[in-house]
């Protein structure tokens, strides 16, 4: 199994910025690639954005794009999602994932965080 734990959450005005760290910890994974997600007050849960382990691409939602920047640390197993210029309808839980296989296997599969909640308010 892989645990991931988020932090960094928390309150911030509009156009402020937050930084958040997920972690990643098991025995025996590898990661394929990881994302961050978010359930938002009246919508479905949608993904902000997805970085792909072995080479650092990335890709988001067009609502963050420009705004929000996903990172990682490939030795820690630890992804970031720095945000900035945030509006209203960030507010919401941002949730980590990783799709990860497991031991010798070649299937992946997808882990979750808890969450962490970010309020955008003035």
């Amino acid at each position: 199994q892989v645990q991931l734990v988020e932090s960094g959450g928390g309150s911030v005005q509009p156009g402020g910025s937050l930084r958040l760290s997920c972690v990643a910890s098991g025995t025996d994974f590898r990661i394929s690639s990881m994302a961050w997600y978010r359930r938002t007050p009246g919508k479905e849960r949608e993904r902000v954005g997805r970085i792909v382990w072995s080479n650092g691409a990335t890709v988001y939602t067009e609502s963050v794009e420009g705004r929000f920047t996903i990172s990682r640390d490939y030795a820690k197993n630890t992804m970031y999602l720095q945000m900035s210029a945030f509006q209203p309808e960030d507010t919401g839980v941002y949730i980590c994932n990783t799709r990860a296989a497991l031991g010798r296997g070649t299937l992946t599969q997808d882990f979750w965080g808890q969450g962490t909640q970010v309020t955008v308010s003035s």
